[in-house]
């Protein structure tokens, strides 16, 4: 029996040596072959992308700072004259940032996707995946996407953007500037970028051997455990992978932090204009190499602290952050205390925790389960408006044809408020204490998706969702609600839309309902300027005409049999 046990495990080591190599040498042929075609898709669209709108951009731009209301004539010239240096860094850090990503999306990709069909249960799955499927054309369909969301976001989320700026309410504070900040500004900005390159470029070099054997001691350790990556049988090959591939992420966390190392340089610069003082502008910019030094220490696990000062730069400090959104919370959790300043540099570091099983990360919510529900929930309650002819062909049709969003707002806004607000609704009648979507899927704040972008739009919901429950609206009060979010200011289709809803006669009810239907906008447009929502949403919009046309053409031939047959008679 011991024998037989053994002869097993040496068999199953001797598949699993096999799979891993053969999946190494499949998945570099695919790079090699495919890897090519989808860097030059992806390099060529996105640089095609941010030259071909560069003069849009730099239009639009200039005369949004032209424009707005918030801004004095002195901060406006100033920002105008600091355009062309923007300019100039958006467009080298763009392109090559174009560059790397291509190669790397278009060589690893088929790499990683060959490995990932060893996930498959069915032998003969494995096998079609690792050699057709996976990792070929698929790659070059997703290269593609990445050109289209890309697109998106310049041609329609940045205009956006822009336009809500213009757009803003005037508050009675004006943003002011003096003359003489302007030449500290400059200084300070540019020794910023003097200062933070090479000092950020320094510490990521210094540090990141430390992350590279760090890295694979900590996957070693799961390996010879079976923690982690490593629990599964079928996700071994993709852990072996994982640490083949780890010098290259090592190598993408310097790259991303002498990327930030611009931004928190020329940030300086904004510190002089808010604090009105040279010397906090000073401050800021040997404070953030501290920053710096002591985040990475504590995502690399070394000595808490940094041997760089760290000056005082704010007038008031910040004390409370979210521990959640900082490495601290993860030293908090451990035991350790924490002696750092709220206000750390952001670097991309792969965290070398102790990493957990492929089932418990299956438990979390992913953000495709998120988008892909959204959209779903949103072709579900625009099927049930066409059907209750509250919204029109003609209105499906006007958003694919208008480039404005203003011009089609009940499809963009309303339609995507209204789903929001169906949803709420039912995860308060369901006692939830976070949201509930599609098929039960409940988010929380313990399973969500520890993702920053879905920390903008998460926690406004869970606020927007406790100040619906505790205004407890009627049911004529909610039908008000869900025309006002569906139609906002078209008095006349709130109107043509008989849904049992009335007016309250408290003035107070009438502009709770309001500021709840304004803040679920706000929501609602600042998602729709989130990477890959335009592409998704357009593809909802198309599915809804399909459906109208399809419910045209069965009403068509119901009601001519129905005349075929009165004629017979």
């Amino acid at each position: 029996m011991d024998l037989s046990c053994n002869l097993g495990g040496c068999l199953s080591v001797v598949y699993l040596i096999l799979a891993f190599c053969s999946a190494l040498f499949l998945g570099a042929l695919k790079g090699f072959l495919v890897g090519p075609i989808a860097a030059l898709i992806l390099i060529i669209g996105n640089i095609g992308a941010i030259l071909g709108l560069f003069p849009a951009h730099l239009v639009w731009t200039v005369y949004t700072f032209v424009k707005i209301k918030t801004l004095d004539a002195t901060l406006k010239v100033a920002i105008l004259l600091a355009l062309p240096v923007l300019f100039g860094i958006w467009l080298g850090l763009s392109i090559a940032g174009s560059v790397l990503v291509g190669v790397g999306y278009g060589f690893f990709t088929p790499w990683v996707s060959t490995f990932e069909a060893f996930r498959h249960g069915n032998e003969a799955k494995k096998f079609l995946h690792s050699f057709v499927v996976d990792g070929t054309w698929g790659t070059i369909k997703g290269s593609c996407t990445v050109v289209r969301d890309f697109a998106d976001l310049c041609y329609h989320s940045y205009p956006i953007y822009l336009k809500e700026l213009r757009e803003a309410p005037v508050s009675n504070e004006v943003l002011t500037l003096r003359l003489i900040h302007v030449p500290a500004c400059v200084i300070v900005g540019l020794m910023g970028l003097i200062v933070e390159i090479p000092l950020y470029t320094s510490i990521a070099i210094v540090k990141s051997p430390y992350m590279l054997f760090k890295g694979w001691f900590r996957l070693g350790q799961d390996l010879i455990s079976r923690e982690g990556p490593f629990i599964e049988t079928a996700c071994i090959p993709v852990a072996g992978l994982t640490i083949l591939m780890w010098p290259i992420v090592v190598i993408g966390s310097v790259i991303l932090a002498i990327f930030s190392s611009f931004f928190v340089g020329l940030y300086a610069a904004v510190i002089v204009y808010q604090e009105r003082s040279f010397r906090r502008g000073i401050a800021y910019v040997i404070a953030m190499v501290a920053e710096f030094d002591e985040y990475t220490n504590d995502w690399l696990y070394l000595r808490e602290g940094t041997i760089f000062p760290r000056p005082q730069y704010r007038k008031k400090r910040v004390t409370s952050r979210s521990p959640e959104s900082s490495v601290r919370g993860n030293q908090v959790a451990r035991g350790k205390p924490s002696l750092t300043s709220p206000e750390a540099p952001a670097m991309l570091v792969p965290s070398l925790a102790p990493s957990r099983s492929v089932k418990e990360t299956i438990q979390e919510v992913k953000m495709v389960q998120i988008w892909g529900n959204m959209m779903r929930t949103c072709e579900i309650r625009g099927r049930e408006l066409l059907d209750a002819n509250v919204l029109t062909p003609a209105d499906l049709h006007e958003w694919l044809k208008t480039k404005n969003s203003n011009d089609a707002a009940i499809i963009d806004v309303g339609l995507p408020c209204y789903s929001l607000l169906l949803s709420l609704l039912y995860s308060i009648k369901g006692n939830s204490s976070g949201m509930l979507l599609l098929d039960n899927v409940e988010i929380t704040h313990l399973n969500r998706p520890k993702d920053r972008l879905l920390d903008w739009f998460f926690n406004p919901v869970m606020v927007l969702k406790e100040q619906i429950k505790a205004i407890a609206l009627g049911e004529s009060e909610m039908r008000l609600l869900e025309k006002v979010v569906l139609f906002g200011s078209n008095t006349e289709r709130m109107e043509a839309w008989e849904n049992g809803s009335l007016v309250p006669q408290n003035a107070l009810r009438t502009a709770q309902i309001q500021g709840i239907s304004r803040r679920m906008s706000g929501i609602v447009r600042s998602v729709s300027k989130f990477p890959t929502y335009r592409r998704k949403f357009r593809q909802v919009v198309k599915d809804l005409v399909a459906y109208s046309s399809e419910k045209e053409a069965s009403t068509r031939s119901s009601s001519m049999r129905c005349v075929a047959s009165i004629e017979i008679v």
